[in-house]
């Protein structure tokens, strides 16, 4: 009671205790999410797939009965257990993160190691790895993905579809190419969604220039996300020990994933002519502005080079000692302002 009472006197002192807590709930809540799942086949039932949450199982299986070992964000000690069973190399996250292409795909006489960008709900680029050897699938991931619980109940439903870790891996990407389309499918939603109010006011708002750029960079991630598994599949296509079985099924998703690059094409093309239609309105809203300063100058105009004219500093004026003078000139300007309003209306100009 004292410190909190001292805290609410302190503001810096109250602040820095809230940076404090918030940072240890942020602490507990990473700890809670570290997850490891082991899938292996029921050794006395081959058809019945266990799970397996602690990696003191592995002592006790037979590596052949082990299917998939996924990986959420778990501690280094876990990883050197694996790598120390499997003999594999698991990667850390800059090696996960890696551009290169040379680094995303590694093959070798008997294993798989491919890095691949799934994309979250927010189109945040999450990376996972995958690790083939020996028909067993391990997965590293930092945080929750759909793709994977999806995978997870796909393979505890119907366990007969996943005798490896193969089967396994072309499961997570088949899923994830259908959650890209339907990412895509909201984002067409969306630019429809938009077209519709662009269409139906003739207003300029800012805000839509917004929408479509958010919207293009949103099409843009999820190009870039199909293509990162574009070329991973198609290394696994191209691997000798990959199962024949699973070919046709790899080379269904590199359609699926050509029909999606067709959808995001169009997607640009949209959102490219949104673009053109906005700025084309935002021109005629400028173009208004100017012609309301135009006819304003050019009402003016005679006005004023009258009233120049008479201030000129010359000797001989006869207006100026005119007693209808001031009249005169006065009655003038309305005359040329009202005939130049006149044709203005005429031409239809206003």
């Amino acid at each position: 009671m004292i410190f909190i009472y001292f805290c609410s006197k302190h503001s810096a002192a109250y602040f820095c205790f809230k940076k404090i807590i918030v940072n240890y709930s942020r602490e507990i809540a990473e700890h809670d999410m570290a997850e490891l799942k082991i899938f292996y086949k029921d050794a006395d039932k081959q058809d019945k797939i266990k799970v397996g949450r602690s990696v003191n199982i592995l002592s006790s299986l037979d590596k052949k009965d082990i299917i998939w070992i996924d990986l959420l964000d778990v501690s280094d000690k876990t990883e050197g257990v694996l790598e120390d069973f499997l003999k594999i190399d698991i990667q850390d996250d800059e090696e996960m993160e890696e551009i290169e292409m040379s680094s995303r795909y590694i093959q070798t006489d008997d294993s798989i190691v491919a890095n691949s960008n799934f994309l979250r709900d927010n189109f945040e680029m999450e990376p996972v790895n995958f690790i083939l050897k020996n028909s067993i699938l391990v997965t590293t991931r930092d945080v929750e993905l759909a793709s994977f619980n999806e995978t997870v109940k796909k393979m505890l439903m119907n366990t007969r579809n996943f005798p490896t870790g193969y089967h396994v891996l072309v499961s997570l990407m088949e899923t994830r190419v259908e959650k890209d389309a339907d990412m895509i499918e909201d984002t067409t939603d969306l630019i429809t969604k938009l077209s519709s109010e662009i269409n139906a006011t003739d207003q300029v708002d800012e805000e839509v220039l917004i929408q479509i750029k958010d919207l293009q960079e949103k099409v843009t991630i999820i190009r870039q996300n199909i293509m990162d598994k574009q070329r991973v599949i198609s290394n696994f296509l191209k691997c000798d020990f990959f199962p024949t079985e699973l070919q046709p099924r790899l080379t269904m998703i590199i359609k699926d994933i050509n029909s999606l690059f067709e959808y995001t094409r169009f997607g640009f093309d949209r959102l490219d002519y949104l673009q053109d239609t906005f700025l084309g309105l935002v021109n005629i809203e400028q173009n208004k502005i100017i012609k309301i300063f135009t006819v304003v100058n050019v009402v003016f105009l005679p006005p004023t080079l009258i009233a120049s004219m008479y201030g000129m500093n010359f000797d001989f004026m006869p207006e100026l000692h005119w007693k209808l003078g001031y009249p005169f000139a006065f009655a003038l300007m309305i005359v040329f302002t009202v005939a130049i309003l006149l044709i203005f209306k005429l031409k239809k100009w206003l």
